[in-house]
């Protein structure tokens, strides 16, 4: 991460970090959701990947409408300069929840997924710098976010129009659809 964050702030393993916690542990809630629906190799079980899909469009709403802003309100020039990169990938994985569910879609969905999280998770990482940012309103943050609505959800597109708009979003976020797919696990 650029702009020495680590000068700026100090960041420990053992500070209490209540948002950071919060984040996190919905990254794993929606991982083991992700796992349930691909548990059978060849099959994707659509109950669980409907959970994974309408709770990772409720995650980035939570980020983008209540976290990222008041991170903002503290420190706008340090956001405006992390919070691109993230859009960006809150973009391509909301394009990918666009058209319905293919092995080769949910391959592509882990690998940015597994990146941007660690992004997030990291010393140091965004999730850090918000939390040292808002340090002062953490309750009150913890208390907004249960009350984020859920984002309404269409049924999965199959329309070729769909897989592209996603490939196009990946492309933005610095990422190649059919490397991704061609890469070995």
């Amino acid at each position: 991460m650029n702009l020495k964050l680590h000068e700026q702030f100090k960041f420990t393993e053992s500070m209490n970090k209540p948002l950071y916690q919060f984040f996190t542990n919905d990254h794993h809630r929606l991982e083991k959701l992700l796992n349930k629906a691909t548990e059978q190799p060849d099959e994707i079980k659509m109950d669980y990947y409907h959970q994974f899909r309408t709770g990772l469009l409720h995650h980035i709403k939570m980020e983008e409408k209540t976290l990222f802003p008041a991170a903002k309100k503290v420190n706008q020039e340090l956001m405006q300069a992390l919070i691109p990169r993230f859009r960006l990938e809150h973009g391509a994985l909301t394009a990918l929840m666009v058209p319905p569910p293919t092995l080769s879609l949910i391959k592509a969905i882990r690998y940015v997924l597994e990146r941007h999280d660690m992004a997030e998770e990291e010393p140091g990482g965004l999730y850090d710098v918000c939390e040292a940012l808002t340090h002062g309103q953490t309750q009150e943050l913890l208390e907004q976010l249960p009350d984020v609505e859920e984002v309404p959800v269409h049924p999965a597109n199959p329309a070729p129009i769909a897989i592209e708009s996603a490939r196009r979003a990946l492309a933005r976020a610095g990422y190649n659809f059919d490397k991704i797919i061609e890469s070995v696990d």
